[in-house]
């Protein structure tokens, strides 16, 4: 089963785990990680883990997360959603797919190389 986030879950996401970490308050991140999901994802979730409670389930990732950074985060909410059979998929930030788009651009540019002798192209 995959269950995608949208841009703006993970935006607002993002948005908590920083004022978690300058303020040391968690409550406001477990509410939008909550929230980030469906009503169908979480019943889908709660099914599958050993509680049956999602929201126990943020808490024990909240527990086992350090504190200090975002991307630890989310590969544990991934870790922990893979390990019951649920592949998680993020939206990518428009900034994201600007740079995607740049590598792509960068990689055609890099395959499109041809000599012209006379300078002109």
């Amino acid at each position: 089963m995959e269950i995608y986030l949208e841009k703006a879950a993970v935006r607002q996401i993002r948005t908590s785990i920083e004022e978690a970490i300058e303020e040391g308050d968690y409550e406001t991140l477990r509410e939008d990680l909550i929230e980030a999901f469906t009503d169908d994802d979480i019943e889908e979730i709660e099914r599958r883990i050993d509680s049956g409670d999602f929201f126990d389930f943020i808490t024990d990732i909240l527990d086992e997360w350090s504190g200090e950074d975002a991307s630890e985060l989310f590969e544990l909410i991934e870790q922990q959603l893979t390990d019951v059979g649920i592949d998680l998929k993020f939206a990518l930030d428009d900034d994201e797919e600007d740079e995607e788009d740049d590598l792509d651009a960068d990689d055609l540019d890099d395959e499109l190389d041809f000599d012209d002798p006379d300078g002109d192209l």
